[in-house]
């Protein structure tokens, strides 16, 4: 090349322009080179920013060493050609920056490429361009049968291979094609591939795909392969959607500029051919080439030739400017496009059954723009455009979406278009996260009626600009939130001052920290606003609508929920659409695959219609049904054919099919009405009157179907409604009602205490596994199913309000009026809970909304100009500064040695071990981490886990697992921590407490242990024999206790849920309105040897760690929730708290 461009500059005194770009560009080749290099061994798995970070990092250095370099050099300007680029595109790769880079390492580079590929872009241009190639082109995956066999005959012939899905494992055997060991004999190269040489054609070539979006290949994994990341950039997405936009709404646009592009290749080949001539000629030329008359001949013609290209080439691109502003016009409607296609591709992180393919997305938004109806003014035309296709999109993700997350997505649409209000990143999230890191000292809380972690909200928040001055506010008006606070509507009620000028968003900041049972009411407004109206009701089920968006080759997926059964409704409408003779229905199991198989290769040839239910019950055949909707091709199957299917949510189910099908939930009913209705309307007359005592059975028939209702709705209310959620389902009602009629006809006398226990115990309670939910199923029956019931009817009511009974009907007709009069949405006392139970059941939805929220957004920004890794590393470098040393085993065992009288000692040990190994385990992964961070050591997957907790503000799992039982976020678990640690320490130095402080013990069921072994080896008398009599002293300050009791020991610490402790009256009382939890005063644990029962009624409270209630059991025989019961006394009956739901915890969730 140099002897070329001096030859060049020597034959024109008069240099032109392209050569003198050529001798810079000549001059810079180091530069290009180490730049180009550089890129391709170490790029191709980022994503475009962070190359593009990479390349200005590296032309700095360059810059600093003074290497010779064009500004703006780069992998594209270096090792692209225009010519092959164009090729690359028309096979599929995508016109964007990120795309035609990682074409041009896969041709550049010497590894086989792993591309990284949820959009299954990759994979559509490497299937087009191996079908164009002369060699062959095989696909299959690794867990194909004949997978080994058909890769020795692609490497002997030379053929074109792409594996797809690969997983995070890589085959073994494949070893020596990844590195390319190649072995040299007698017939030339071949390769070992499982103790056989396979001969190793030149031509064979191998391509890797994986749908995974965020796969952890191991290190020598990037050593052996060249890892390329195709996912989809927005600015991509724009880049096509733009070019989708105008290729329908200005089809002539597009035309020329796609022309003026194949043109200007073909152009700049023609150069290329000239340059090529000149330099062969150069090469050929001998002797004095200022002689040769050829070669200055040619070279005189190659100028006014180059010349000629150039002015056209240059004409060419101030064409192509034009165009492309143009096309600009339609930038608007291209970029509501992409974001609602990032919101889309985001649910999967909520739901694995939520798959949505590009092409599909693509086809949706083409359709969208057909249907808006033409107009002149073009403003209009673009704002008619977005709005159809924002619409038309919900439309049609909602229908595949569960209930609980249709909000969640219309949110999320509304967070990431902002029609009307910008959203700031750091009080987004704000919103989120909550406060992140410990509050600071400041003022002490000024209201009476906020808690202090809400005023410590308050005063984190009040650092963002927007809310500056909100503490001082509070502090000067301390009573002017508190009509929001006591609001019934708390998201309308106007807020006080300047505040109620704040946007949606903040107002939302605000009721996160004191009416958070109000978030999902105030983000419904926010969608309303932002979106429009009917962005807040999804449209119904429709199942005539999703069949017209289907084809012959497109399956039609139910996505199962508890209790739904699209069967019959599916088998109407085939009936409806006179294809009742051509369904055909299976329900997947073991060995029925074969029969599944045979029976869609018949309806694809006749045009029948085909159901597999229950895909989930058979994960192994999946990759089998995979290939066969692989396999069907719109040409050659009947038109009429469709395949339907049915899943429970399984991650075993095929992605692709998910992608490319069309998605539909059909969830039954909720509420206590709906469910009733939806029983009775399987009753009719005949089997009211179907026993020998039909009054009585009609009675206790409906009272079985009341207790249905009641059981599956309560699981709405979370914890407090059953510790574990159970599925309980119709065949359970239907197999009551059966025993029902069994035991009237066989028996004079109703025989309530079989019915109670074969409905408690066997039918529903076989599903039962929790002690607790044991007792409260047994309960809740016994208050329906009695001899009340019968003798009272009417007016023996079910609940304290009256509403709810069992009429005096005789027909279907006459319960079915009766259901219908009942409201919508029941008051907690229909189930015996507290009023309290709506708020926290509010609490519960709009945190999980917030959750959810946060599991979808991007992890590259923790706002405020702050990257991620900025706001990691901080977090990290915070919690670590205030770690505390290890507590110093030998030196306390030295202080409080084990001894037979003082079990205390062992407990102190025991947990001063425990949180040893806790703050071990922090600070080993808190340094690794930001070591990690800075490049020193790998970023392992568990590291990664524990990087993106700090940053969505959430405890480790890492930790977690080492740690005590804890649902608070981690600004809050870190203080729990330095709490508890200092109630150690303080244990340590000053003694046994006088009083403990239960909610700091990491294993409290060790220290009550401790304490009956105390009070048995003073007396001389068996463990076994003692219990604990608990006495609740309303008298006693925690801090201001100085003696220790005679016997047994004072703990604090409770808190109580459901109900509270009346100070006045000593016994449970009701909760007071908004006040969820509320501490028990100090409670004196007294060993008894034998206690007599109560004479007075009491309530066996459960005391669990955490509010979650749900525990599984530990191998030393404990619950890890669970701690113990304790009685309380109660003017109620015990099945009023039962109901209720009353229990006791250690620690709270924020």
């Amino acid at each position: 090349p140099l002897f070329y461009v001096s030859t060049c500059v020597c034959l024109n005194p008069f240099p032109s322009e392209s050569s003198s770009v050529c001798f810079a560009f000549f001059l810079g080749l180091v530069g290009h080179a180490i730049v180009s290099a550089g890129m391709i061994a170490y790029g191709g798995a980022f994503t475009s920013a962070y190359r593009g970070a990479l390349e200005t990092s590296w032309v700095s250095k360059l810059r600093e060493m003074k290497i010779p370099h064009t500004s703006g050099c780069n992998l594209r300007q270096f090792l692209g050609d225009p010519m092959k680029v164009r090729q690359w595109t028309v096979a599929g790769l995508p016109k964007d920056e990120l795309s035609v880079e990682n074409g041009i390492i896969i041709d550049r580079s010497r590894r086989w490429p792993l591309m990284i590929d949820p959009q299954s872009q990759a994979n559509r241009f490497i299937k087009n361009m191996g079908k164009a190639s002369d060699q062959g082109f095989e696909t299959c995956k690794l867990t194909d049968g004949s997978f080994l066999r058909e890769m020795e005959l692609s490497v002997q012939f030379g053929k074109w291979v792409l594996i797809e899905n690969v997983t995070e494992s890589l085959d073994p055997s494949l070893e020596p094609i990844f590195l390319q060991q190649k072995i040299k004999d007698s017939q030339g190269w071949c390769v070992r591939l499982n103790d056989k040489l396979v001969p190793w054609s030149p031509h064979f070539k191998l391509f890797m795909t994986t749908a995974n979006p965020n796969p952890r290949y191991p290190p020598e994994v990037f050593a052996k392969l060249t890892v390329l990341n195709f996912s989809i950039t927005p600015e991509g997405m724009e880049e096509q959607m733009l070019g989708l936009v105008v290729s329908l709404e200005a089809p002539e646009l597009e035309e020329k500029k796609n022309k003026l592009v194949v043109n200007n290749a073909k152009m700049k080949k023609e150069l290329k051919s000239l340059e090529d001539k000149i330099l062969q000629l150069l090469s050929q030329s001998q002797g004095n080439i200022l002689e040769d008359e050829v070669l200055i001949n040619t070279l005189a013609a190659s100028k006014r030739t180059a010349a000629e290209v150039n002015q056209k080439v240059r004409e060419a691109e101030a064409t192509e400017k034009e165009i492309d502003s143009a096309r600009e016009w339609f930038c608007p409607v291209a970029f509501r496009a992409s974001l609602l296609f990032f919101c889309v591709v985001d649910l999967a992180n909520i739901e694995p059954m939520y798959q949505y393919s590009l092409q599909w997305f693509q086809a949706l938004v083409a359709m969208g723009i057909q249907e808006v109806p033409a107009t002149n003014d073009k403003s209009k035309r673009l704002q008619d455009l977005s709005d159809h296709i924002t619409y038309l999109i919900y439309e049609n993700v909602s229908r595949s979406l569960f209930e609980r997350h249709k909000i969640l997505f219309s949110f999320s649409l509304g967070l990431k278009i902002q029609a009307k209000h910008p959203v700031d990143h750091q009080e987004l999230r704000f919103l989120l996260t909550g406060p992140t890191g410990e509050a600071a000292v400041g003022e002490a809380n000024p209201t009476t009626w906020l808690s202090d972690k809400q005023w410590e909200g308050i005063r984190a928040l009040s650092a963002l600009p927007a809310f500056a001055g909100l503490d001082s506010f509070f502090l000067e008006n301390s009573e002017a939130f508190k009509v929001v606070y006591d609001a019934g509507d708390a998201h309308e009620e106007p807020f006080p001052d300047r505040w109620n000028d704040l946007t949606p968003i903040q107002k939302m900041c605000i009721l996160r920290l004191i009416r958070s049972d109000k978030l999902i009411d105030a983000a419904v407004n926010y969608v309303a606003s932002e979106l429009g109206q009917r962005f807040v009701y999804p449209p119904t089920f429709d199942l005539a609508r999703s069949y017209k968006d289907s084809t012959n080759v497109t399956p039609l997926i139910f996505i199962l929920s508890q209790g739904s059964d699209p069967a019959a409704s599916l088998m109407s409408f085939a009936k409806g659409m006179n294809m009742g003779r051509r369904f055909e229905s299976i329900a997947l199991g073991q060995g029925q695959g074969a029969k599944a198989r045979k029976l869609i290769e018949e309806a694809c040839n006749r045009g029948g219609w085909v159901l597999l239910q229950n895909c989930h019950l058979a994960a192994s055949w999946m990759t089998e049904l995979e290939k066969l909707c692989d396999g069907l091709n719109q040409e050659e199957v009947h038109r009429d054919f469709r395949l339907w299917l049915s899943s429970m949510p399984s991650r075993d189910f095929p992605v692709s099919i998910l992608q490319n099908g069309v998605k539909m939930t059909n969830e039954p009913p909720t509420g206590l009405r709906a469910n009733l209705l939806r029983l009775y309307a399987s009753i009719d007359d005949r089997t009211l009157d179907s026993s020998k005592k039909p009054e009585e059975f009609r009675k206790l028939l409906f009272a079985f179907c009341f207790f249905h209702a009641i059981v599956q709705d309560r699981r709405k209310f979370g914890p407090i409604g059953w510790n574990i959620q159970y599925e309980f389902t119709t065949e359970d009602l239907v197999v009551c009602q059966r025993q029902l009629r069994i035991f009237l006809d066989s028996y004079d006398e109703v025989p309530y205490k079989v019915l109670i226990f074969l409905g408690a115990k066997i039918n529903y309670g076989g599903r039962v596994t929790d002690d607790h939910d044991k007792r409260l199923i047994e309960c809740i029956l016994q208050s329906y199913v009695n001899e009340h019931l019968i003798e009272e009817g009417s007016a023996y009511k079910f609940s304290s309000s009256g509403l709810y009974y069992c009429p005096d009907a005789t027909d279907q007709a006459g319960f079915v009026k009766y259901i219908q009069s009942l409201p919508m949405n029941p008051n907690p006392e229909a189930f015996g809970l507290h009023e309290n139970a709506n708020i926290n059941f509010a609490q519960i939805e709009g945190m999980n909304l917030l959750n959810s929220i946060l599991s979808m957004a991007p992890r590259s920004s923790g706002g405020g100009g702050k990257t991620r890794e900025q706001v990691v590393e901080e977090a990290a470098s915070q919690i670590l500064e205030k770690l505390v040393d290890d507590f110093n085993i030998e030196e306390i065992q030295k202080k409080y040695p084990t001894r037979y009288e003082e079990s205390m000692n062992t407990v102190l040990t025991q947990d001063a071990i425990r949180y040893n190994g806790l703050l071990r385990v922090m600070k080993k992964s808190i340094v690794q981490l930001r070591m990690a961070l800075k490049g020193r050591i790998v970023m392992t997957e568990e590291l990664d886990k524990v990087a993106d907790a700090l940053f969505d503000n959430q405890v480790p799992k890492l930790w977690a697992d080492k740690g005590f039982l804890s649902m608070k976020p981690l600004s809050s678990w870190t203080k729990d921590l330095h709490c508890r640690i200092s109630f150690i320490q303080d244990w340590i130095d000053n003694g046994i407490p006088v009083c403990f402080w239960m909610s700091g013990l990491f294993f409290p069921q060790a220290f009550l242990t401790g304490v009956l072994q105390n009070y048995a080896r003073k007396h001389m008398i068996a463990v076994d024999g003692l219990v604990f009599d608990y006495k609740l002293m309303d008298d006693l300050d925690p801090a201001a206790v100085k003696e220790h009791p005679h016997e047994g020991c004072y703990v604090h610490g409770i808190f109580l849920e459901g109900s509270r402790w009346d100070r006045e009256q000593h016994l449970l009382a009701p909760s007071k309105p908004k006040v969820l939890f509320e501490e028990l005063p100090v409670v004196w644990l007294l060993p008894t040897p034998e206690r007599a029962p109560s004479t007075t009624r009491m309530y066996k409270c459960p005391i669990y760690k955490v509010p979650s209630r749900k525990g599984a059991l530990s191998t030393t025989g404990h619950s890890t929730n669970y701690v113990i019961s304790i009685e309380l006394p109660t003017s109620d009956p015990e099945a009023v708290s039962i109901k209720a739901g009353v229990a006791g915890f250690l620690s709270l969730q924020d």
